[in-house]
């Protein structure tokens, strides 16, 4: 792997440490919230970023029509890179806190970033890290 990806699965790496770092905090409070959610999704579009560099450069994968997170996903999936639909239920909360104006999304989806999204996340990790291994 180049060193271009090397840094991005780096940043992903910290990202994720850092989002972790929300099971220890007080979701009751609106600036973790706030903080949990902008961490979730730098961590989730590093993560698309880190498996569309695997899809091309350690499976030699290029046919994506626009290289968008989804078509990434779906790749990623039929790579077995990844293995549940949650991953889309992941980009669609992602798409969606941004226009979270008053924090009713990330209040709704919090509980699901720290106990569910997090170990998804950290699932990945681990098959990259194991991919990583073998070359």
């Amino acid at each position: 792997m180049d060193v271009k990806f090397e840094k991005r699965f780096q940043s992903f790496k910290n990202s994720l440490d850092s989002l972790t770092e929300a099971r220890e905090r007080d979701m009751a409070d609106s600036f973790v919230l706030s903080g949990t959610s902008a961490k979730f999704s730098i961590t989730f579009d590093l993560a698309w970023k880190v498996m569309k560099d695997i899809l091309i450069q350690h499976y030699a994968m290029t046919g994506f029509v626009s290289g968008s997170p989804r078509e990434v996903l779906k790749t990623s999936y039929q790579a077995d890179l990844i293995d549940d639909d949650i991953w889309m239920e992941m980009l669609k909360i992602r798409n969606q806190l941004p226009h979270d104006y008053d924090g009713v999304i990330v209040k709704e989806y919090c509980q699901r970033i720290v106990h569910e999204y997090i170990d998804k996340l950290w699932e990945f990790r681990k098959c990259v890290e194991k991919i990583l291994e073998t070359d």
